[in-house]
């Protein structure tokens, strides 16, 4: 099977992202070194050409990535949070952003789309700026190597400090100091 013939046999000959069954067509989720079934979607015209030219969205037919985002194939979810992050700026896809869970590997492959427009400023998992001296809540459970423990969701750290490189910072938690990815917090 070719890879369109293989989308659309995952998503029964429907766009992933708004569910139209007309004018549908692969849509590579970038980076993509090697063309695969998993790292492409379907989609229709409509979405490819927003997709395509960011600055003309209509807002209302991105209502659809309320049910998009929660498809359980990481290359749609991925699309489904670039979409929804280009809309932060509405209340209901920011409501979106802060119920999507995203695992680890799929939250780095979606952030990594989006890096070349971000500033050498540490943001959050939402795009807000993180400050020194700022409290963040974890997004997800995130194991520690090597102290031993887990850093449960929800966790508040407190006082933290910025690094160097823009997708981490350091704070306390469980009175151990450790690096934190950017991406797997929410400033509180």
């Amino acid at each position: 099977m070719t890879i369109e013939q293989d989308l659309h046999s995952r998503s029964e000959s429907k766009c992933e992202l708004c569910g139209m069954d007309t004018h549908l067509d692969v849509v590579e989720v970038p980076p993509v070194a090697l063309v695969r079934v998993e790292n492409c979607i379907l989609a229709c015209a409509t979405c490819r050409n927003q997709i395509d030219a960011s600055d003309t969205m209509e807002i209302d037919h991105w209502r659809c990535l309320n049910d998009s985002m929660w498809n359980p194939n990481p290359a749609v979810q991925v699309m489904a949070w670039r979409l929804l992050k280009q809309l932060e700026g509405e209340g209901w896809a920011q409501s979106a952003l802060d119920m999507m869970y995203l695992d680890e590997e799929t939250q780095v492959w979606a952030a990594s789309g989006i890096e070349e427009e971000t500033e050498s400023d540490s943001k959050d998992s939402n795009g807000a700026t993180l400050n020194a001296g700022d409290s963040v809540t974890l997004i997800k459970d995130l194991e520690v190597k090597g102290a031993g423990f887990t850093a449960k969701r929800g966790t508040m750290v407190k006082n933290i400090s910025l690094t160097d490189n823009p997708k981490h910072i350091e704070g306390r938690v469980n009175g151990t100091r450790i690096v934190l990815l950017t991406a797997f917090l929410k400033r509180a």
